[in-house]
């Protein structure tokens, strides 16, 4: 492998400005050659997409571009590709299409790990069908959404269940594959969100137990937005509400109105940046980003050990990290302190260290942390040694002061 961190953080413009980035799982920094794609996209010919004008075959281009690159990340077919403004957007459009064919007396599951947009949506659209919600809980002593605490919760009534390929905030990787079997077999639709593990693994939708996968290009170096994808032949089951004039083909069933041809082009640029994070990776795309991602996760682990060892060392630290299988995020507070006065301290010291629920609100008061939540650090590709270092004698500072 030849991850070159070094050579990485040069394409980052903002980097320029001397700040140590640890809110990655909050949103990533962006290459210069994604803001690049997206000021050409906009500034090029474009219109509506056909295949007449230049223009038109630019947006169309764009869409299919778009399309593409998040079929080599995903492993997936791109007729399943939907574009979405964000996930929780996504999560909401699909929770009321899917949800047209409960009735009370049917069950969904959702787990306590989840972010809310993984949760809510689907508990709405549930209350207003008469659908029971069966929860799967975390246990707090390890950190872990045991697949029991999901599998046994399976009925012949379980319409669908929905649980994070990673947590935002514990970072915790709970058996996607294990629960995906068992909801398989059970005969309900498994949705996965994909948006905290996507950043942070090699991902096979086409190997993987769920039927709708989610990501956030925003939290891998592309711009605001985000996809929901699936077989498109389950999409080809699905009917949503659309204005009459709209198309009902697959994938374009589920996006509304004009898309935004600038993001797009933005998401294909941050994916191919993402195929090269490792010098050495060859062959098609998505080759090239099995080997850099593999390379990626292989310098996030050993980065985030030395970080995790070094904040175990500091006084007073309660680190809610503890899954066995993690991302490199690691969620803490110290005793006696508000994580919103490391928050604030640490951005003194050009420090980026947010502190929150961050909207994973149910496992933040499952910690017993309320809604105040704790304070997080996440790694993120340009993350360095150098950067740990100023986050721990930052923190040591802070606890100095006290």
């Amino acid at each position: 492998m030849a991850y070159d961190v070094d050579r990485i953080r040069k394409d980052f413009p903002s980097l320029e400005t001397g700040i140590a980035y640890f809110d990655g799982p909050g949103g990533s920094q962006v290459p210069r050659v994604v803001g690049e794609a997206l000021a050409r996209a906009i500034t090029q010919p474009s219109s509506n997409r056909g295949v007449v004008t230049e223009s038109e075959i630019n947006a169309d281009n764009y869409v299919s571009g778009y399309r593409s690159a998040v079929a080599d990340l995903l492993n997936c077919d791109p007729g399943g590709v939907v574009y979405g403004r964000s996930w929780t957007q996504l999560t909401y459009d699909f929770s009321r299409t899917i949800s047209k064919s409960w009735s009370k007396g049917d069950e969904i599951i959702v787990s306590q790990l989840d972010h809310d947009s993984n949760i809510r949506p689907w508990i709405q659209a549930a209350e207003s069908k008469g659908v029971e919600v069966r929860w799967g809980k975390v246990n707090v002593e390890t950190a872990e959404l045991d697949t029991s605490a999901v599998t046994d919760l399976l009925s012949p009534r379980t319409k669908l269940v929905a649980v994070t390929g990673a947590s935002n905030t514990l970072g915790t990787k709970p058996d996607i594959e294990a629960i995906g079997r068992a909801v398989k077999a059970n005969g309900s639709l498994f949705v996965v969100d994909g948006v905290h593990l996507t950043p942070h693994a090699v991902i096979d939708f086409r190997a993987m137990t769920a039927d709708l996968y989610g990501f956030s290009p925003y939290k891998l170096l592309g711009p605001h937005c985000a996809t929901m994808v699936a077989d498109p032949s389950l999409l080809e089951t699905l009917y949503n509400d659309k204005l009459l004039p709209s198309t009902m083909m697959v994938p374009e069933r589920f996006e509304f109105g004009t898309l935004p041809y600038e993001l797009m082009a933005g998401v294909t640029a941050a994916i191919d940046y993402v195929a090269g994070l490792d010098d050495e990776a060859k062959g098609s795309r998505r080759e090239q980003l099995i080997h850099s991602l593999t390379s990626l996760e292989e310098y996030e682990r050993s980065l985030y050990a030395h970080m995790k060892s070094a904040l175990e060392a500091l006084p007073g630290i309660t680190i809610y990290s503890r899954a066995k299988s993690h991302t490199p995020t690691a969620y803490f507070n110290f005793k006696g302190v508000q994580p919103s006065e490391v928050h604030q301290f640490m951005a003194t010291k050009k420090v980026n260290v947010p502190s929150h629920n961050f909207y994973a609100l149910e496992v933040s008061r499952a910690l017993g942390l309320g809604d105040t939540g704790a304070i997080r650090a996440g790694l993120a590709p340009y993350s360095t040694k150098e950067d740990v270092v100023r986050l721990i004698s930052g923190l040591e500072e802070f606890l100095a002061k006290r």
